[in-house]
């Protein structure tokens, strides 16, 4: 009997980096959503550390040249944006442009909730000093926050975490870029507050 003769199974000739740059540019581009790098990687048959290349040549291209987007790269998400240099000319064009801007309360509730995550809406309720069931519904309504969990406690209440879009929206890339803020003077205030009321 006759050995059949095998053949060694081609490998695909590995992406340039030039290359890997347009193709996740295009997909960007066309998704216009936040994409989960991950997917990249899968899309492209490319490991991790290839893609991380790949966005900080991306990045630094539209950086040099100061071209008119940007990358924003937040959690395990990626996307690519306008340069906010670049707002005023855009806004005169679409004028007029509708921003939808957060209310104190929710900003606050919001704030609460990314500097203590994951925390329980009684837990923002005890910083705040009021109640704040709308704010955590409309955060949870915009996606800026989420369910992580439920608590080890009597009634098992939900913890709150932040979202990926709470980073795009904010224009961050991690929780560690936010500002370092004091609550144990916000929580004095609002047990002075009660007390007052009493």
């Amino acid at each position: 009997m006759e050995k059949m003769e095998q053949t060694p199974t081609q490998e695909k000739p590995k992406l340039e980096l030039g290359e890997r740059v347009g193709i996740v540019e295009a997909i960007l581009f066309v998704t216009g959503n936040a994409v989960e790098k991950r997917e990249i990687c899968r899309a492209m048959e490319i490991t991790e550390a290839e893609l991380e290349e790949t966005l900080d040549a991306l990045e630094s291209g539209y950086d040099f040249d100061r071209r008119g987007l940007r990358l924003l790269r937040f959690g395990a998400h990626v996307q690519l944006a306008t340069r906010p240099d670049y707002a005023p000319y855009v806004e005169k064009l679409l004028q007029p442009v509708q921003k939808q801007s957060l209310s104190q309360a929710i900003m606050e509730t919001l704030a609460v909730i990314a500097y203590r995550q994951p925390v329980t809406k009684a837990e923002v309720e005890l910083i705040r000093g009021v109640k704040c069931d709308y704010s955590v519904q409309s955060l949870v309504a915009k996606g800026l926050i989420e369910e992580v969990g439920r608590k080890d406690a009597l009634g098992k209440p939900i913890l709150y975490g932040t979202t990926d879009s709470f980073l795009r929206h904010f224009c961050i890339s991690s929780l560690s870029e936010l500002p370092e803020i004091d609550f144990s003077r916000l929580a004095a205030k609002a047990e002075e507050t009660a007390e007052s009321n009493e």
